[in-house]
């Protein structure tokens, strides 16, 4: 086991790992740290928390201090030139006539470099606009290209539920979402009814998954034939969480529901 500070360097990104300092740190403290980069403006998400070696790269990381009003104050004129760097970028990609779209620039709290994050259909060759950015702002200049779900996150929005999107409000890591998931919760499969704004599948598919899943063991499997008072039939449709049974009786003799305890007492079905 070892002690770990979690920081994030975005609202809501990833939760990077940091040896603690002698000094316990608080949630949303503002911190210094030090990266394979150079030197990271971020906030504390969780302080001083155990966990296991197995899920840290070692060595930790260090926490070069509490960030200063002098940090601070460079953190706010660094956003300000970030939005500078996007009218300027858009500027350069229009002479240049580059089939991209800028989404955001980051710029790094000691400035040695600056990322530029686009989308665009193919590959695009950008070497022109990178020393057309390094010549206006002397520094390292790195383009990266990103996809429609990490175009979301960073542009936000409201989603079909009428809240803020997930990925933009909570969602520190994209996890993988399938098709499956929407049958196993008996959604509908029309695409503009499971997709979000990104165009993929929405996240809060994999929310009530495992839920799914779980229930979904102690079911009969669409399809299989089993006995019940009304008749011989076989199983059409699965209500899980109510774990109710839908079966079609033989020779058309219509539908019937039972409980899942009401056709164990009938049958051997469970698993």
């Amino acid at each position: 086991m070892i002690e770990v500070v979690g920081i994030r360097f975005k609202p809501v990104g990833k939760i990077h790992y940091f040896a603690p300092l002698r000094k316990p740190l608080q949630q949303g403290d503002a911190v210094i740290v030090e990266n394979g980069h150079g030197l990271e403006f971020g906030k504390v998400v969780y302080a001083n928390r155990v966990i296991d070696e197995e899920d840290v790269v070692l060595p930790l990381q260090k926490i070069i201090r509490k960030a200063t009003a002098t940090d601070m104050t460079k953190v706010i004129e660094n956003e300000k030139r970030e939005i500078e760097a996007v009218t300027v970028a858009k500027e350069r990609i229009k002479k240049r006539k580059l089939d991209m779209q800028l989404v955001d620039v980051e710029i790094a709290f000691d400035r040695h470099r600056m990322i530029f994050y686009f989308t665009a259909e193919g590959r695009i060759d950008f070497r022109q606009l990178v020393k057309d950015l390094a010549a206006v702002f002397r520094t390292r200049i790195e383009l990266r290209q990103i996809g429609v779900r990490d175009e979301a996150k960073l542009l936000g929005g409201i989603g079909p539920c009428g809240r803020m999107l997930c990925c933009s409000t909570f969602l520190g890591d994209f996890e993988p979402v399938s098709i499956k998931m929407a049958k196993d919760q008996n959604l509908s499969l029309n695409p503009t009814k499971i997709s979000g704004l990104c165009g993929r599948l929405m996240c809060c598919l994999k929310y009530e998954n495992d839920t799914y899943e779980e229930a979904k063991k102690a079911m009969p499997d669409v399809g299989r034939k089993l006995v019940t008072t009304a008749g011989n039939g076989r199983v059409i449709g699965l209500n899980m969480l109510a774990r109710v049974v839908q079966v079609k009786l033989e020779d058309n003799a219509g539908v019937v529901e039972y409980t899942l305890d009401e056709l164990l007492e009938m049958n051997s079905i469970k698993g």
